[in-house]
């Protein structure tokens, strides 16, 4: 036995298509799935629906294979018997199967989709689209919003203002607000015209420095232009798109400082600006000695300080990678082991005198007012508790070299030995009787009158004794003996405490305030010269910092540590500034040797 099946279905036009195959069983399936006899591709139709037995030569009984039933003639069923000579409809889902008998006496099942469902689009069957409005209808209604919405309401706000001191005033108008101001321009907040001079203009360069008068770059213009890489197709295609909207061109004020990000301070500039000259600046600049930059945790070259290689009034300075392990030639001599070694004679003396166990770090060296840097070291105010400079006392009154001015200490000296006889002891003035034992040789008589008879002659041995080894000068001072190199007298080489290292790059002490000194500087407990350069590398600061948007403790762009404007001062402040500031302090630490 075997079934004759007709699949009709219609083309966009309307036009049927019939393909009919023959199938030689006495059952055929119905369902949605593709290995059914019979697809209905229609969402209400199981993937295994019903099944189609034939009885007899004439009659078929159709049967539901699950839950979900059909209709026959009408009538919803589970299970029906349909004789073929007289004709019937199955209807399952949007499909209608038509059982007949052939005039070859084979039954036919002739499937077809019903006029409703050809009408409809299966894609867009289940769509919600028919239940929303059309979309030019929704364009307007939007269109109508937003005019009402951000203009008509804010300039009726405008018109009547509320008092702006309730929170819950309505402030239409802040809708046309970009956002606040940083805390830098909050002063102009409300004057738009200060910065935007003209409508659908971006602010331009004039408008910044008309108060920002005293900034700079940090090269040439021209210099800066042949530094920038050049932007690629799609870089190109947004300059041009920029310019459409009257945005300024590469390197305006606007490409780093972004404003309305909201009410604290400018946001920092991103790294990209900084990268996009210097992440192969080599390849463009060929006479620059600055290396390739681009992100401090991974391309960023080793420090560079600037040290001296000799010391003196005019001490040669040179900036030197600290890969190269370099040295810094102060003038003075101070190791630094000496000072922190615990069990050193440093501490050996704290201990006896009881001011501590060893000195650290905080006893010779003082913060700025801003925290930032440390004030030059001073003798009076840092050495002088350990290494006094009195030479001599007068009643109640200690007398001491003066530091900082050898050529006047020289003559204190010699004009001391060249005055007046030390003072007479008590017992040898007046009516005093004399005792035997004062005239021994190292008693009162023989020192008071040994020192009247060498008085006149001792101011030379006195200079040359401070100036030697084991004197009060010779310790600390890199010392130039009378008559060497020209010399006329005996001269002390000027003491060079540089501020900063680090010329081109910034670091904050004050933000570091968390560590200990030896965190960083973890070799000055072994460092035995003066000479050694205790600064830590990039190594070291790589423990922590990583490149702006790593996953280091501190992610670190650019401008934390390098300035635009600036070759001094902290980040953000103008030169002008800066230079009043430098004043400021150079007055406060001007060397005792220049007041």
């Amino acid at each position: 036995m075997s079934f004759l099946l007709r699949q009709i279905s219609q083309t966009s036009g309307g036009r049927e298509i019939v393909r009919a195959h023959v199938v030689k069983r006495d059952a055929v399936t119905i369902g949605r799935s593709p290995d059914r006899d019979i697809v209905l591709a229609d969402l209400a139709v199981s993937p295994d629906h019903a099944r189609i037995e034939r009885s007899d030569a004439r009659r078929l009984t159709i049967s539901a294979t699950g839950t979900l039933g059909f209709t026959v003639d009408g009538r919803t069923t589970l299970r029906a018997t349909i004789d073929s000579a007289k004709g019937g409809e199955i209807a399952i889902g949007a499909y209608r199967i038509t059982v007949a008998l052939e005039a070859d006496g084979q039954i036919s099942l002739t499937v077809a989709r019903t006029a409703d469902a050809v009408e409809r689009d299966a894609a867009t069957g289940f769509s919600l689209r028919g239940l929303l409005p059309g979309k030019r209808a929704t364009a307007w209604v939007l269109a109508v919003a937003v005019l009402v919405g951000f203009l008509a309401v804010p300039i009726w706000g405008f018109l009547h203002p509320e008092d702006r001191r309730s929170i819950y005033a309505l402030q239409a108008d802040q809708s046309w607000s970009s956002g606040p101001l940083s805390k830098a321009h909050h002063a102009l907040e409300g004057k738009c015209e200060a910065c935007h001079r003209e409508a659908f203009v971006s602010v331009r360069d004039d408008s910044c420095v008309a108060c920002h008068n005293d900034t700079h770059d940090h090269a040439s213009a021209a210099r800066i232009a042949k530094a920038r890489a050049q932007p690629g197709w799609g870089g190109r295609v947004l300059a041009a798109v920029a310019k459409g909207f009257n945005k300024p061109g590469p390197g305006a004020c606007v490409d780093c400082h972004t404003e309305h990000e909201g009410a604290g301070p400018m946001p920092a500039t991103a790294q990209a600006f900084c990268a996009d000259c210097h992440a192969s600046l080599n390849t463009r600049l060929a006479d620059t000695k600055i290396g390739n930059a681009a992100d401090f945790g991974t391309a960023h070259p080793q420090f560079r300080p600037t040290v001296a290689t000799s010391a003196g009034a005019k001490p040669v300075l040179t900036r030197v990678s600290l890969d190269a392990k370099p040295i810094d030639i102060s003038g003075l001599k101070f190791p630094h082991k000496l000072h922190l070694d615990r069990r050193g004679g440093v501490a050996r003396m704290a201990q006896t005198n009881g001011s501590g166990q060893a000195l650290v770090c905080a006893d010779c060296h003082t913060p700025s007012a801003d925290g930032t840097r440390f004030v030059p070291v001073e003798m009076e105010r840092n050495c002088q508790g350990c290494h006094s400079l009195a030479y001599d006392r007068v009643g109640g009154t200690v007398r001491t070299l003066r530091h900082g001015d050898t050529a006047q200490m020289i003559a204190d000296l010699r004009a001391m030995y060249r005055s007046t006889a030390p003072a007479k002891p008590p017992e040898l003035g007046g009516m005093a009787r004399r005792q035997p034992g004062l005239y021994a040789q190292g008693q009162l008589y023989h020192a008071y009158f040994g020192a009247v008879a060498a008085r006149p002659g001792g101011g030379e041995a006195a200079v040359r004794a401070v100036f030697s080894k084991g004197g009060a000068c010779f310790d600390c001072h890199t010392v130039t003996p009378s008559g060497i190199n020209g010399a006329l007298d005996w001269a002390v080489t000027p003491v060079r405490q540089p501020m900063r290292f680090l010329q081109h790059g910034w670091f904050d002490h004050k933000a570091h305030r968390t560590e200990t000194c030896a965190s960083c500087h973890n070799t000055a407990a072994t460092s035995t010269r003066s000479e050694d350069l205790l600064l830590p590398g990039i190594k070291s600061c790589r423990t922590c910092h990583g490149g702006e948007g790593s996953a280091a403790k501190v992610s670190s762009n650019c401008a934390m540590c390098h300035s635009y404007h600036i070759d001094d001062g902290a980040p953000w402040v103008p030169r002008g500034r800066v230079n009043a500031a430098r004043q400021r302090q150079m007055s406060q630490w001007v060397r005792p040797a220049e007041r």
